[in-house]
């Protein structure tokens, strides 16, 4: 069974795990609306993606009452 020969100290164990930290992400404009949104994601707030719609949303369907 693997054992260390010696202590690792507080010191160089923290210095192993200095590149663990999160990274804010990274937001890009929808070039249809405006707003952020993940790169290469659907923008949530209209539906467009790459300047094509893509999901339609909600308040844009016409839903007939007996079909939902």
């Amino acid at each position: 069974m693997a054992v260390p020969k010696s202590k690792i100290t507080k010191s160089r164990r923290n210095m192993r795990r200095a590149h663990d930290s999160l990274v804010p992400g990274n937001p890009a404009e929808c070039a249809n609306c405006g707003e952020l949104k993940r790169p290469h994601h659907v923008c949530g707030a209209c539906g467009h993606y790459a300047e094509r719609e893509v999901v339609a949303q909600a308040d844009e369907l016409d839903l007939d009452d007996d079909a939902a």
